[in-house]
């Protein structure tokens, strides 16, 4: 008789069981179920949703279609794990410290990945499969992040009744399949993979203007077209069996790639193409009511980037955000108010130093590049080993490119200012335009403001940062006025990349600084004035190579011997190459990348490249040195 009860009593107990699981986000409903579909290294130029009639990507065009799409989401980063640090944290990159590319740095115990506190809540969060965090302890921030996290992480092993999150990421669109993997590897992995009235042919789309328009240059650059093809693919394959598994009508889909294209002059690079991504959501007519834009063929232009999307989702799944986020909540009854701007960030991507911080309204793009001795297609292993980059500077060396591709190889300006609306390719800098003054000044104002109020702590330079975490944690160092004075340390970066005898005069007036950091910017500075300024402040260059701090003593070093072929400058760049510091090590050999004369430091380069404790980047560092040379291929591997 109590067999009977109970077999009588279970299709009660498992109702109750799957209500308690499910539950009300205060509107009435039981929460939703949230995927997310994200793919790698694409921007919005090209899919056919955003307007490029040569595109073939039908899955994500019905998405959008029947969803809501956004023509100004961003990345805070411009390459993979900074972009992915602030997505998985929630908090911006210059806040972190992880700005620098896979640099693993230490972040609070407190901060946690945001599906952590989705989990608090009774979902089920999975993701398959990419992490790369950038953060230290990363095993053990993953495991707590995640019920699964691998190849094999689905919905499927929730609980009954259970709501889940789960992440699928599509890997190809990636660098490695647009340019980076040789022609013979994308052939055998993207073309054979897609039928042939699929694919998209070499003369079947319309070239940037940024690139030169050759039969060899199409031949590379199809491959984006061809890459995103398979990845529309393979997000239908996914969303058919969501459907199948009858999950759609209580599911809502994020679709968005994690930065820009990768290509030359995109990822890595601190400018609309680089930070601009396609961003979709699609809701089921069961959770409308959580959309504040409408749905089924709404375009949206607020300003979202990728801070707002831990907090939303804690939102959606009923939890309390932590103190320590600061994005916004973009949807449900909690809805922050709209933003007038945003502030994005570049920094180093593998061995390629750089700093940029941008402001965004949607309608311009401002940059300021800190570093722009360093071009915009600057010296990346993981770039030159893309036979896309080989016949650029092919066609450099043959005189083949006019101004706005040769400019590519240039020195930048400090400052971009861009037409974002109007020039989607950024083909004409505003800067110096008197009609954008007032445009100018503003995001200006609204870059110093954010420096200073975020305390971003990636104007320390990378050395520093490694030092610091041996004992606390960027986050946390930077927050005070005793550790870390940033108004003084941002006066003097502030300087940084400007050009002109008064700007001179006072970069070498702060080589006398108490103060490391600010010494640091003064003689970076420094490094972007011509020769007709610095050989009138050579006596204070060449004693700048004697201070206590090792990235100023480097980086005069770098300019006496650039500007004036000082010896002893050479030999402190030999020994700084091969210090026991990666972190001088990587940034010598960077200096000596764009110097001219470069003879006199092959054989150390060499014996550095043997060097069995180097690490990639150093050794990647070597062998582009070597290359830019013509002393090696082209054909150094990078660990995907």
């Amino acid at each position: 008789m109590d067999t009977i009860r109970k077999l009588l009593l279970l299709p009660l107990l498992i109702g109750a069981n799957v209500f308690a699981q499910q539950k009300s986000d205060g509107l009435g409903n039981s929460r939703p179920n949230i995927l997310w579909v994200t793919i790698e290294d694409t921007s919005p130029q090209f899919l056919g949703c955003y307007g490029n009639k040569d595109a073939s990507t039908p899955v994500i065009d019905k998405l959008a279609e029947e969803g809501v799409r956004f023509t100004n989401a961003f990345s805070t980063g411009t390459v993979c794990s900074p972009s992915r640090s602030c997505i998985i944290t929630g908090v911006k990159t210059y806040k972190l410290g992880t700005g620098n590319h896979r640099s693993n740095y230490p972040i609070p115990e407190f901060i946690k990945g945001f599906p952590y506190y989705l989990q608090k809540e009774g979902y089920y969060v999975t993701n398959n499969a990419k992490t790369d965090y950038n953060v230290g302890n990363v095993e053990q921030f993953t495991k707590e992040a995640w019920n699964e996290c691998s190849g094999k992480a689905d919905w499927e092993n929730r609980k009954p009744g259970q709501p889940f999150f789960a992440v699928y990421n599509f890997m190809d669109s990636h660098q490695s399949r647009t340019m980076t993997e040789s022609y013979s590897w994308y052939r055998k992995n993207v073309l054979d993979e897609l039928q042939e009235e699929e694919r998209i042919g070499d003369n079947d789309f319309e070239m940037p203007p940024f690139y030169n328009n050759s039969p060899e240059m199409r031949k590379q650059f199809a491959r984006v077209y061809n890459s995103i093809k398979l990845t529309d693919n393979k997000i239908g394959a996914l969303l058919t069996r969501l459907e199948k598994d009858h999950l759609k009508d209580n599911t809502i889909i994020f679709f968005y790639a994690d930065h820009g294209e990768g290509v030359p002059r995109g990822k890595t690079n601190g400018i609309n193409l680089g930070y601009r991504v396609p961003f979709v959501i699609w809701f089921p007519e069961k959770y409308k009511n959580l959309s504040p834009w409408g749905t089924s063929g709404i375009v949206s232009d607020e300003l979202i980037d990728f801070e707002d999307l831990a907090p939303t989702l804690i939102s959606l799944a009923g939890g309390t955000i932590p103190h320590h986020l600061e994005g916004r909540i973009l949807m449900g009854n909690k809805r922050s108010n709209t933003t007038d701007h945003l502030i994005l960030s570049e920094d180093r991507s593998d061995n390629g130093i750089d700093m940029v911080r941008s402001v965004t309204d949607g309608k311009y793009m401002y940059s300021r590049n800190f570093m722009p001795f360093m071009p915009q297609v600057r010296y990346i292993r993981y770039m030159e080993i893309g036979e896309i980059k080989q016949q650029m500077r092919m066609d450099l060396a043959e005189k083949k490119l006019d101004p706005l591709q040769q400019s590519l190889f240039e020195e930048r300006p400090a400052e971009f200012l861009y037409d974002i609306e109007n020039d989607i390719w950024e083909t004409k800098n505003l800067v110096s335009d008197p009609a954008y003054k007032t445009v100018l000044d503003k995001m200006r104002d609204q870059l110093k403001t954010e420096i200073l109020q975020a305390r971003d702590v990636l104007m320390l330079p990378e050395y520093e940062i490694g030092l610091i975490s041996k004992t606390t944690t960027p986050y946390e160092f930077r927050l005070t006025d005793k550790n870390y004075p940033i108004t003084e340390i941002y006066d003097a970066a502030s300087l940084s990349g400007f050009r002109g005898k008064d700007i001179a005069a006072r970069q070498v007036k702060l080589l006398s600084n108490s103060n490391k950091i600010v010494r640091y910017w003064a003689i970076l500075g420094l490094r972007s004035q011509n020769h007709e300024i610095l050989k009138s402040y050579s006596k204070q260059i060449l004693q700048a190579m004697s201070d206590s701090y090792p990235p100023v003593a480097v980086t005069a070093a770098a300019i006496a011997y650039q500007q004036f072929g000082n010896k002893s400058a050479v030999e402190k760049l030999k020994k700084m190459c091969a210090s026991d510091n990666m972190d001088m090590a990587l940034m010598t050999i960077n200096y000596l990348l764009y110097v001219e004369n470069k003879q006199p430091f092959i054989e150390t380069i060499e014996n550095v490249y043997n060097m069995e404790d180097r690490i990639y980047n150093v050794k990647a560092a070597c062998r582009d040195f070597q290359g830019s040379l013509g002393l090696v291929e082209n054909n150094m591997k990078y660990q995907d």
